[in-house]
C-alpha cells in the first residue's frame, strides 16, 4: 500500500512536470507543434516569431548526429521559406531551436532542420556568439534537470529581406531560459545582435520584461502571477554562474 501510494506521488510530480504549458502568446503568427518543439509562425516575414522547446540531459546527451536535411516545414499551412530563399544571400540560415539541443534521435534532429526553424542570421553572429550562447545553455543542463528555451527574432524595423519569398532579415534576436524545476526557479534573457561580436554573452543580458516590451509577446503567461512577474523583472546573470 505504502509503494502503490509513493508510486502514484512520483507519478504525479512527472506529469506536473511533462503538463507544464511553457508556450508564450501569439502576436502574429500561428503556432505549429512538432514532436520536440513548437513555434508560431509569421507569414508575413516567413519566420517564426518564436521556438519554444525543453531541453534536458537526454537530448544534449544523445548520440544522433546532423542531419542537415534542410527543407520545407510540411506542417506550416501556408509554407514556409525555402533553401532557395538562402541561396547567395550572404546569410546562414541559422537555427533557432538549435540541433545540438536535439541529439535524442532521428527524429528529434531532423525537425530542427525544418526552414520554419531557419532564420537569416551573418556567418559571424551565427557561427560566434550565438554558438557561444547555445553551447552555454547547454552546459547548464549538467546543474539543472529540465530547461525551457524561448528563442525568436525581433520582427521590428525589418529593412532587408532575401529570397522570392522575402524572408525579413533580422536586426536581433532574443533567447529566454527558464529553470522551473528547482525549488528556487530562475529566468535568464539574452538579446543579441545579428553581427559578429568579440563580447562574451553577458554583455547581452536584459529582463524579459523588456524583451516583452520589443517584441509585443508575453513570454510564459502560464506562470502564476507572482512568479512571473518577480522572475520577469530583471534577470539575474550570478545565478547562472555568469558575470
Amino acid at each position: 500500500m505504502k509503494k502503490d501510494f509513493l508510486l502514484i506521488i512520483i507519478l504525479l510530480i512527472a506529469y506536473k512536470a511533462n503538463a507544464f504549458n511553457f508556450l508564450p502568446s501569439v502576436k502574429d503568427g500561428s503556432v505549429v507543434n512538432h514532436k520536440y518543439y513548437s513555434l508560431s509562425y509569421v507569414e508575413k516575414h516567413e519566420l517564426a516569431e518564436w521556438t519554444a522547446h525543453k531541453l534536458t540531459r537526454e537530448s544534449v546527451n544523445g548520440n544522433q548526429r546532423r542531419t542537415d536535411d534542410f527543407r520545407n516545414d510540411p506542417f506550416v499551412s501556408t509554407g514556409s521559406a525555402t533553401t532557395s530563399d538562402y541561396k547567395g544571400s550572404g546569410y546562414d540560415r541559422g537555427h533557432l531551436v538549435p540541433a545540438g539541443d536535439m541529439k535524442l534521435n532521428r527524429v528529434s534532429m531532423s525537425q530542427t532542420f525544418y526552414m520554419s526553424n531557419m532564420a537569416p542570421q551573418t556567418a559571424s553572429m551565427n557561427r560566434g556568439i550565438w554558438r557561444r550562447l547555445e553551447s552555454q545553455i547547454r552546459d547548464w543542463i549538467d546543474h539543472q534537470p529540465t530547461l525551457y528555451i524561448i528563442t525568436g527574432p525581433v520582427l521590428d524595423r525589418i529593412q532587408e529581406t532575401i529570397g522570392a519569398n522575402r524572408v525579413s532579415v533580422p536586426n536581433y534576436f532574443y533567447k529566454i531560459v527558464l529553470d522551473y524545476s528547482s525549488k528556487s526557479p530562475k529566468m535568464i534573457a539574452f538579446l543579441v545582435p545579428n553581427h559578429g561580436t568579440k563580447r562574451w554573452i553577458d554583455d547581452f543580458v536584459v529582463s524579459v520584461d523588456y524583451l516583452e516590451d520589443i517584441t509585443g509577446i508575453d513570454f510564459f503567461p502560464a506562470l502564476p502571477d507572482d512568479i512571473e512577474e518577480d522572475l520577469e523583472r530583471r534577470s539575474s546573470p550570478w545565478k547562472w554562474g555568469i558575470y
